[in-house]
């Protein structure tokens, strides 16, 4: 396989020593260490939940507020000043490099990424040109101003996994079927490895800035990742994604690799290059560490919609995931996907407490 990606100049490791958050059950757990209790965070919980987050963003368009360092840095916090959670997850969306580097594309609201011009032909990699960090500044001092605030309490960035931001570049928007990303897939696959070596870079190096100005860990989303084959996500995702996780391994930051539906490629995505595997919630931890062995951590699995349900319920179903994270070798509790817009926060709350009471050594 030949890429057409040009070299990407990422930045340097970085000399300082390693920040507190670093003895934070969350990077202990990521690292598959003793820990006092099993830490957690949501996915998405900084978002449509808060009424906070909804009245501070009531007149921001949403790639405009994932570019201000102020109003990113209040917005991450929200959550961890209200449920008490042990990280905080970098407040901003997967096709915010995209955008970075000219990509003509919006996040609608009720619908998600639309892009302008769907990339469809060769030509269209021209239109991708790799990320450094001078587009991003703001990116750096967010996270600076973040960890800053923080203090021990680590902070989680990210970054969209190469298939995932493919297929919304290919289809133009959210899909459910994906079938022009898998006809370009199968039908020219020198382009398609080109295109997500380009992606592959890019994201690689959103991970490496955000984590250089400070953040603990990272994670890689592969939102659309579980619409494969294992076949097909071996041959045509995992060596792009391996790419991307490899930007920050010399960074000694954990990395949690997460994608939805992806129970049949847990053992594959592992193998692309991470520290903790995340569970969705189709699949249950026991099953997870089965597959995965015991050289990964896991994280996960609350079903996002079961906390609509009697608090009974849920403190049922936390209990047992609890339990089941104790036999792994490490667990970070998180949901199987992220919060539901609708979704009550002081149920939230709730579970960050039972799941620090019924896990403390």
């Amino acid at each position: 396989m030949t890429s057409a990606a040009p070299e990407t100049a990422v930045p340097a490791a970085p000399t300082t020593p390693a920040s507190t958050s670093r003895d934070s059950d969350l990077v202990r757990a990521a690292l598959r260490l003793p820990v006092r209790r099993t830490p957690v965070w949501f996915m998405r919980q900084a978002g449509r939940s808060l009424p906070e987050y909804r009245a501070l963003r009531a007149d921001v368009p949403m790639l405009e507020s994932c570019r201000r360092p102020e109003l990113v840095t209040e917005i991450t916090l929200q959550p961890v000043r209200r449920h008490g959670v042990d990280a905080a997850i970098f407040f901003s969306d997967i096709v915010v490099p995209l955008a970075a580097i000219g990509v003509d594309l919006d996040i609608v609201p009720g619908t998600g990424p639309v892009v302008a011009d769907p990339f469809r032909a060769r030509a269209d990699l021209d239109r991708l040109p790799e990320l450094t960090p001078d587009l991003v500044p703001d990116i750096t001092q967010s996270v600076q101003l973040l960890v800053a605030e923080l203090g021990a309490t680590p902070l989680i960035g990210f970054a969209g996994a190469p298939f995932t931001l493919a297929s919304y570049l290919v289809e133009g928007g959210p899909s459910r079927n994906h079938e022009r990303t898998k006809a370009l897939m199968h039908g020219d696959p020198q382009l398609w490895h080109d295109l997500c070596a380009r992606l592959a870079g890019i994201a690689g190096t959103f991970l490496r800035i955000q984590a250089l100005a400070g953040a603990s860990v990272v994670q890689l989303f592969d939102s659309w990742a579980g619409a494969l084959s294992v076949a097909d996500y071996e041959r045509h995702v995992q060596p792009h994604s391996a790419v991307a996780l490899a930007a920050v391994a010399d960074l000694d930051v954990p990395r949690i690799h997460f994608g939805v539906g992806t129970g049949e490629l847990l053992p594959s995505m592992a193998a692309a290059g991470t520290e903790v595997v995340g569970v969705d919630f189709r699949v249950s931890l026991t099953d997870a560490v089965a597959r995965l062995g015991p050289s990964y951590a896991v994280q996960g699995n609350l079903d996002p919609a079961l906390l609509f349900a009697p608090w009974d319920v849920v403190e049922r179903r936390t209990r047992d995931i609890v339990e089941e994270g104790r036999r792994a070798p490490g667990h970070v509790f998180n949901l199987g996907h992220g919060v539901l817009p609708g979704t009550d926060p002081g149920v939230l709350t709730r579970v960050v407490e039972l799941v620090h009471e019924v896990s403390t050594r």
